[in-house]
């Protein structure tokens, strides 16, 4: 990659805040995490910027298809503090932001576009 490339995970809320049905998934996430912050330092010498975001609940194609009735359900349920599910849209500036010029300083970094959940990150 050449100097001023962005790369830009992919990561979760439950990489912070743990779920007891998902420990798989919040490993993975969790594990995702570490990457971000060590291949930041490893790539930043060469101009690469290594970064993340952290959503909470999305709306995606993929909820309904992966899950049963009754976990949709439990999904449709969900209520960050904002008070719903986000939509893809909502969470998509994040990603527009990371891979822009305007966050030319930033790497090693997660953005949380997570509906208001309040984690120590």
């Amino acid at each position: 990659m050449k100097h001023g490339s962005s790369i830009i995970y992919s990561t979760s809320v439950v990489a912070y805040k743990g779920s007891p049905g998902l420990i798989d998934y919040s490993c993975t996430k969790a594990a995702q995490v570490g990457l971000i912050r060590s291949l930041s330092q490893q790539l930043a010498p060469r101009g690469i910027r290594v970064n993340g975001v952290a959503p909470g609940p999305v709306w995606t194609p993929l909820q309904p298809i992966s899950r049963t009735p009754e976990d949709m359900e439990n999904f449709e349920n969900k209520e960050p503090p904002l008070g719903r599910v986000a939509q893809p849209s909502e969470i998509a500036s994040s990603y527009v932001f990371l891979a822009s010029n305007d966050a030319s300083q930033f790497t090693g970094q997660v953005l949380h576009p997570n509906g208001g959940y309040v984690l120590n990150t």
